[in-house]
């Protein structure tokens, strides 16, 4: 316990950030002698007990979801390396990570999300071009840097719904990765045809 005010609207808006954008948000909110150093290692540490105690939730659909990509033989992003259990720890611990191709961690790139650095990457390393690309996302910074790269995000929110900026994009909002999968089931759809797809599942 750190004894010092923290505003959690401040915490929502670094949902789907990385860590130095975080950091850098936390500095220009508060000035010294405000712990923020402290701060950021007590979170990381609560979170990392959380999990080590309780383990990770996966989301509802995510096996269904891959088992699509990988029938249809679609890449996901990861490629087994000695960096990828350290570079991706949550999909490690849940046993994800081998059916993924590609793995780019933030600190691979110039600049994190809503910058498209990350996904223009993991184009690249796919050998794929953006507009055959889609994205699952769950917060703003993610989809803004999707639609950044020149993808198509789909956006399955997770804490927090989507903004109302955000519904004005006209975007394809999903309540779970049960509903990207109908995606399959679209009719004449296929996946060089994705980023033309735009009706709501929802």
């Amino acid at each position: 316990m750190l004894g010092v005010d923290f505003d959690m609207s401040l915490a929502q808006g670094m949902i789907g950030r990385n860590f130095a954008d975080c950091s850098a948000m936390v500095r220009a909110r508060y000035v010294a002698p405000y712990p923020v150093d402290a701060l950021l290692a007590g979170w990381h540490a609560a979170y990392d007990a959380i999990v080590e105690r309780e383990g990770l939730a996966l989301k509802p659909g995510v096996h269904e979801l891959l088992d699509w990509l990988e029938g249809a033989a679609i890449p996901a992003p990861w490629r087994h390396r000695p960096a990828a259990t350290a570079r991706a720890p949550k999909l490690a611990h849940t046993a994800l990570l081998p059916r993924f191709h590609e793995v780019v961690g933030g600190d691979e790139v110039a600049f994190g999300k809503p910058a498209p650095d990350i996904y223009v990457e993991a184009a690249r390393r796919l050998g794929a071009s953006a507009a055959t690309c889609l994205v699952l996302e769950d917060s703003e910074p993610g989809v803004r840097a999707a639609l950044a790269a020149g993808m198509m995000p789909i956006m399955v929110p997770d804490l927090i719904a989507p903004s109302a900026d955000l519904v004005a994009l006209d975007l394809i909002v999903l309540p779970t990765l049960h509903d990207v999968s109908r995606i399959r089931h679209a009719p004449g759809l296929s996946v060089s045809q994705a980023a033309e797809w735009r009706p709501r599942l929802s």
